[in-house]
């Protein structure tokens, strides 16, 4: 038995090609599962008022402002599926977000470092995210957010100290790289690479996007549809 002539490879041969492939099913894969309904279905103030564990679910977390609303809208193709408030700190509560009949829930959780609340009430919500992070089996991954335009802040080192003390696995998700020249960008970046390298629970992969330009979400949409159901 005669093969037929094999098609001329690519630059970088077969294995190149595979990936390739492989990176674009993963890419329809993530467009397929975020064009399915997502809609709001709870919400809640309190640990003992957290709805019941079903799929897998996404966190977001983040400095105020970081543009975590921006992020869960521009995924799911929704302009107003997460309110954008110009005011830090507006989010106090934890919203949970269906994505295809339980396939995977998205939960925004409350923006820290925002210098109006109190210290008080700043403390209050460290304590749910703290609760919420340790004691949710179903939570697959937390996406946290930091902005391109400004340098990792003294929050930021907190937040993911306080995810690795509640043993959760967590991913650096950039935003507004739109925003910001390249020489900057690429500045910012290496200094969120060193962040990660120093600290087992962050996941090795950076993620970097825009919600107003569309960068980078075809990439996180293919991330978060291989932790779904």
């Amino acid at each position: 038995m005669t093969l037929p002539p094999a098609a001329p490879l690519p630059a970088g041969g077969l294995a190149e090609a595979k990936l390739e492939e492989d990176r674009a099913a993963l890419i329809e894969a993530g467009r397929l599962l975020f064009a399915r309904p997502c809609t709001f279905f709870y919400a809640s103030q309190s640990i003992d008022q957290l709805p019941p564990m079903r799929g897998p679910e996404i966190a977001f977390c983040g400095r105020s402002n970081v543009g975590k609303s921006s992020l869960l809208n521009a995924l799911t193709g929704q302009k107003a599926l997460a309110r954008v408030s110009v005011t830090p700190g507006r989010t106090r509560q934890l919203n949970f977000f269906d994505l295809d009949e339980g396939r995977l829930t998205l939960v925004d959780m409350p923006g820290y470092g925002y210098a109006k609340a109190s210290k008080t009430l700043k403390e209050d919500w460290q304590g749910l995210m703290f609760d919420f992070l340790r004691g949710r089996p179903t939570l697959r991954r937390v996406l946290l957010l930091m902005d391109a335009r400004v340098e990792t802040k003294p929050a930021d080192r907190a937040a993911m100290e306080l995810l690795a003390d509640a043993a959760v696995a967590y991913q650096i998700v950039v935003t507004k790289v739109d925003d910001v020249k390249p020489p900057q960008l690429k500045k910012r970046l290496a200094e969120i690479d060193a962040l990660v390298k120093k600290r087992t629970a962050a996941h090795p992969l950076v993620m970097v996007t825009s919600s107003e330009k569309g960068t980078g979400i075809p990439e996180l949409r293919a991330e978060l549809a291989g932790l779904a159901a």
